[in-house]
């Protein structure tokens, strides 16, 4: 028995995935969107404004509440952890990791190809950083991805074709709740045009499931808009307004934007670059028909995601998925044709062996130059990282001169999993902020505790801060002196001097503590991302005894 027959799958399959989404889940730093979930799931707790959510205080109805509600319902287990909040997308990238399995071994009715684009899939960077982000986008393309499995199996089977319609149509509605048509747009759309264009699954009989697939989707997916209509109409068509116009006027990029897709495949680029070349493939592949039907959605899921104005690198996300089964079929191919391989095979598969094989020698090298002497990275970690990469790389270097593809993926999945278990911490200190002192000190200040935070209403705060601060920080007029008095005691976030912020008069009737300044960059100084929203002095105001 190999890790690659239907007996050994799943055990490698399930110690993949629990070191790609599950090892050190907590050690890289947050970003905007994950702060805009969780700061948002935390005000459904402390308001109990579970149907209509806000952020920071204002009404939050951008997003739809899926992800925010099990953010809100992590909190009510786990009240401040970021590790607790990325589980269940750690547990959302392991469902669409094993629903690609499924899919893949349904369609070609193959291990070695399943199991080579489950490992594949799991090996791309975006899916590695997507599946630790407690954020919208890992809940609706998983949902999604097992929607789709569920549905061609009922478009091809009629053994429980029905249940499997109603199944499908409830994971879909689940990704309605979770991103809008995202997923609908970015990964069903594609695969129904490379399903119906080669395989055109027989619909007699199927119409019946179909209607009752499109029921329980819109019963589940719209229900919630349906409720906010009705609630707060005005707020709810001025904000899906803006979200529908963002997509033609907010970050447009021209239609090639997204040339260089290849690149977010990672390890995997130089073989997704060769697999494009579909006059040599559909005269020399293996499996013809796989290769075909994975060529054409991932073709077809470029092609729409180009058509639309706004554009952002990790919105290729869902293109993985096609991707992964597309090297998969070339690298089945190399397995089974590896002593019959033309020139063009030949040089291909040296060329992604030999370019993987100096990346992977070099991360001890790099481990020690930018991580030890810069002391960001321990020896312990460096020492261990080199004990999993250089058996790796032997492995690498011999599948390479002996055309061993399956053991060539194994190798990269090793490398992969030993940086995300002793380096991944290191690299959250090598990117971060040596000067950083965030605001997030101040939830341990017991004289804190029930008073208000507030900022001056003529500046934009930053989400980042309020997720931070653990709290609400409101916009406050700080020239209205009757208002702020009314307001005592609080505290003030400002850019300035509290001082420099307040006027003369105001000052002269409060007591001021200053409990300092803060840097909540994630980025040092030298970075083009350092921002100077994210410094701030913290003052608590109150009455002048």
């Amino acid at each position: 028995m190999t890790l690659f027959t239907k007996k050994g799958h799943w055990l490698l399959l399930g110690l993949f995935m629990l070191i790609t989404f599950f090892a050190n889940l907590g050690a890289l730093p947050t970003d905007i969107m994950e702060s805009r979930n969780i700061v948002t799931g935390r005000e459904m707790v402390s308001d109990g404004n579970w149907l209509v959510p806000t952020m920071n205080g204002e009404l939050r109805l951008e997003k739809p509440p899926l992800p925010t509600w099990i953010a809100g319902a992590v909190e009510c287990v786990a009240p401040g952890s970021l590790t607790a909040q990325r589980v269940p997308a750690a547990l959302m990238g392991c469902l669409w990791t094993v629903c690609l399995l499924l899919l893949a071994r349904y369609i070609a009715r193959r291990d070695d190809y399943a199991m080579a684009a489950t490992m594949v899939f799991l090996t791309c960077y975006n899916l590695i950083l997507m599946g630790r982000s407690a954020t919208w986008d890992i809940y609706c393309h998983a949902f999604m991805m097992a929607a789709i499995y569920h549905l061609t199996r009922a478009l091809f089977e009629d053994r429980h074709s029905l249940r499997r319609f109603a199944l499908a149509g409830t994971l879909m509605g689940l990704s309605f709740l979770s991103k809008g048509p995202v997923a609908f747009y970015a990964l069903l759309l594609p695969y129904l045009v490379a399903l119906t264009a080669l395989r055109r699954p027989r619909m007699a009989g199927k119409w019946g499931g179909v209607a009752l697939l499109v029921l329980v989707m819109t019963a589940i997916g719209a229900w919630w808009y349906v409720y906010l209509l009705k609630l707060h109409p005005i707020e709810a068509s001025q904000v899906f307004h803006k979200e529908t116009g963002s997509w033609a006027d907010h970050n447009t990029r021209p239609w090639y934007y997204y040339w260089r897709f290849f690149l977010e495949t990672g390890v995997w680029t130089v073989l997704v670059l060769g697999a494009l070349a579909m006059g040599y493939w559909r005269r020399h592949i293996t499996l013809r028909r796989e290769y075909v039907f994975a060529l054409t959605w991932t073709l077809a899921c470029l092609v729409l995601l180009s058509l639309m104005p706004e554009k952002k690198t990790r919105y290729l996300l869902p293109l993985l998925a096609p991707c992964a089964l597309l090297v998969a079929t070339v690298i089945v191919h190399f397995s089974q044709a590896r002593t019959k391989l033309d020139g063009f095979g030949k040089w291909l598969w040296r060329a992604n062996g030999w370019t993987t094989a100096t990346v992977v020698a070099a991360i001890p090298v790099l481990g020690f130059y930018l991580g030890i002497r810069k002391g960001v990275i321990g020896w312990t970690a460096e020492v261990m990282t080199t004990l999993v990469v250089l058996p790796a790389l032997v492995v690498i270097v011999r599948a390479t001169l002996r055309c061993r593809p399956l053991s060539y993926v194994t190798a990269v999945a090793t490398v992969f999993a030993g940086i995300e278990l002793f380096m991944l911490p290191a690299v959250g200190n090598a990117f971060g902020n040596p000067q950083a002192r965030s605001i997030r000190r101040l939830a341990d200040k017991t004289e804190l505790r029930g008073i208000p935070f507030y900022h001056s209403d003529k500046q934009p705060l930053r989400i980042e801060l309020v997720y931070e601060a653990g709290r609400k920080i409101l916009p406050l007029n700080l020239n209205d002196e009757r208002l702020v008095m009314s307001r005592l005691p609080m505290v003030i976030v400002t850019r300035g001097y509290a001082r420099e912020e307040l006027p003369a008069t105001l000052l002269d009737k409060v007591d001021t503590v200053s409990y300092g300044h803060f840097d909540d960059n994630k980025h040092p100084k030298t970075d083009k991302h350092y921002n100077k929203a994210f410094l701030n002095y913290v003052t608590l105001l109150k009455n002048k005894k």
